[in-house]
């Protein structure tokens, strides 16, 4: 038996995870592609691909150079989950995409569905928006991932 589901693609979830990884691991500065791709397991070539919408999107921009890599254009806590899957995958959409209205439907009960799953979509999108990448940092926090750099000094004389 197949159950339906709401998925989202890789690309949108690697596209999470590469943000959170520069915010988190880079306080948002420079980070190379191949510390990204080793560290959250994503192959190399598709994260340059993802990094190119995101680019276009506004989210990341780019450095050339030994210091390089891609960085946040925006601070984290305004990266919300839904601008990154429009970046990467347009409309969050439950149901069939209506053409505006210019596709004339005749089933009523068809028309009731699709409004509802409009509906849904409007919660849907509404829940993705309300979670920042900073509030993935905060929860890497509080499940006790470390950052680098964060042990504490030691010192021995």
């Amino acid at each position: 038996m197949h159950k339906p589901s709401v998925k989202l693609s890789n690309k949108g979830r690697y596209a999470v995870r590469a943000l959170f990884d520069i915010a988190f691991f880079n306080s948002g500065r420079p980070t190379q592609v191949r510390d990204i791709a080793e560290r959250q397991s994503i192959p190399p070539r598709f994260l340059e691909q993802i990094f190119q919408d995101l680019k276009r999107a506004g989210i990341v921009g780019s450095k050339r150079g030994p210091q390089g890599g891609y960085s946040l254009s925006v601070p984290a806590e305004r990266i919300t989950l839904g601008d990154v899957v429009r970046a990467l995958e347009g409309p969050i959409v439950l149901g069939e995409r209506v053409g505006g209205g210019r596709r004339a439907l005749t089933d009523d009960s068809k028309l009731v569905t699709e409004a509802v799953f409009k509906d849904l979509s409007s919660k849907v999108e509404s829940c993705f928006d309300a979670v920042s990448i900073q509030d993935i940092c905060a929860k890497a926090d509080s499940l006790g991932l470390k950052r680098p750099g964060s042990q504490p000094y030691v010192y021995v004389i």
